[in-house]
């Protein structure tokens, strides 16, 4: 059997292994990129119907290229985003090899590079790239059985309120993608209960500017470590409609019903933690929080930024939030479907080398892994709060392909001497 040789495989062809591709080249490494579908195949077929990107087109994009439909400050559907990756990868020329599936990469016996068994055969690599993104395996914690007679599907899942059956929904999870979507359920006429854990939610705009520019003028993208306690986290945005801040109190206002963390499930009924209210102070208090920076930061620059005190309303508190439903019966709620907006898990499993630690996360400093020769690209705070977002990705990759560059000329040095001393 013919084995195809590379001096670096990148597995994934989506956001990361583009951005992979394109500074790989600048430094003159020879690649492939292996994509098991489509060139970001996940924001076609695992992103509902209505989905835009959560920030601006200015904003979320790779510096080599605008998005050719909607205008800086708007927010660009998944299509749209999935073809612009479609294009940047064409535009620089990115060796993406689509429909081949990586199912094992290992270290080869005595000798240097790794050897990968795809669907389409043996390829031998010298340094392997692992950019398949912090999104691999949909997360649905096992409570609810799977014979209690009620419709459940993970959020990547979710296209559109008619896939559902008749009858109420639970969303369980309040960060983006969950809040979009129990509020795109309730504008199309569902009963619809959004449990409710710790998140922050900034403003959509302020003071004129979006808050994709706020964090930057801040620092807040730099940050290189998550806060104490803020690991698990969520963050509630959207760019739906032209883009809005997440006011929960006004979500139900709209008829929404807000409950608590969710926590257990017996015989029909579940359970929520009685958090609501701190979650949605805490939620408020980040939101103050930044409102107030923004505030320091235009009185200290001098900045012609329009005040806007409506910002800083907040309302009273819905009966949902003072009174909240600890239990619910599933049945008598009318409830026939739960989708799960919990995350995501990784899935390195086909990737068999020494570079995870006891929990099975990549062990690296900014995407360079303990194990020499792989090294991973678009993981959560990479290097900084950016790293998963599309702009920070091109700009961890950079960083990654230098250090590919930097380890190539250390084994030409080795390899031109050890034709010297032959030759000698």
């Amino acid at each position: 059997m013919s084995v195809e040789t590379i001096d670096t495989l990148v597995v994934g062809g989506g956001q990361a292994g583009v951005a992979m591709s394109e500074h790989l080249s600048k430094c003159g490494v020879p690649h492939l990129v292996l994509e098991r579908g489509r060139i970001a195949e996940r924001w076609r077929s695992q992103r509902w119907d209505s989905l835009v990107a959560n920030g601006p087109a200015w904003h979320d994009r790779f510096p080599g290229m605008e998005f050719p439909v909607t205008g800086p400050d708007g927010f660009p559907s998944k299509e749209e985003v999935a073809d612009y990756f479609v294009a940047y990868a064409k535009q620089i020329n990115a060796p993406v090899r689509c429909g081949v599936e990586v199912r094992s990469v290992q270290r080869n016996v005595g000798r240097p590079g790794f050897r990968v068994e795809t669907s389409d055969g043996m390829i031998e690599a010298n340094s392997v790239v692992a950019a398949t993104g912090p999104f691999q395996v949909p997360v649905i914690p096992p409570l609810v059985p799977a014979d209690a007679g009620i419709l459940q599907i993970h959020s990547s899942a979710y296209r559109n309120p008619a896939q559902l059956p008749k009858g109420a929904v639970l969303v369980v999870g309040a960060g983006s993608s969950g809040v979009q979507i129990a509020d795109e359920l309730q504008r199309a006429g569902k009963r619809v209960h959004l449990s409710v854990g710790a998140h922050d939610r900034p403003p959509r705009a302020y003071r004129g500017r979006d808050f994709c520019w706020w964090l930057g003028v801040l620092g807040k993208w730099d940050l290189e470590t998550p806060g104490p306690g803020t690991e698990h986290v969520t963050i509630a945005v959207s760019g739906a409609r032209g883009g809005e801040t997440i006011d929960f109190r006004r979500l139900a206002g709209q008829g929404l019903t807000l409950v608590g963390m969710t926590r257990a499930y017996q015989d029909g009924a579940m359970t929520f933690a009685p958090d609501l209210a701190k979650n949605i102070a805490r939620g408020d208090a980040n939101l103050m929080a930044l409102l107030d920076e923004a505030d320091a930061y235009v009185a200290r620059n001098g900045l012609d930024l329009p005040q806007e005190p409506a910002a800083r309303r907040i309302g009273p508190d819905p009966d949902c939030v003072t009174n909240p439903i600890l239990e619910l019966d599933l049945a008598e709620a009318g409830i026939s479907s739960i989708i799960w907006a919990t995350g995501f898990a990784a899935d390195y499993s086909w990737l068999k080398v020494d570079a995870f630690d006891e929990q099975g996360r990549p062990r690296h400093q900014r995407g360079v892994s303990t194990e020499p020769g792989i090294y991973f690209l678009g993981l959560p705070w990479q290097s900084r709060r950016g790293s998963s977002f599309i702009w920070g990705v091109w700009h961890d990759a950079k960083h990654v392909a230098d250090r590919i560059s930097t380890q190539r000329k250390y084994l030409a040095y080795h390899a031109a001497a050890k034709r010297e001393t032959v030759d000698a």
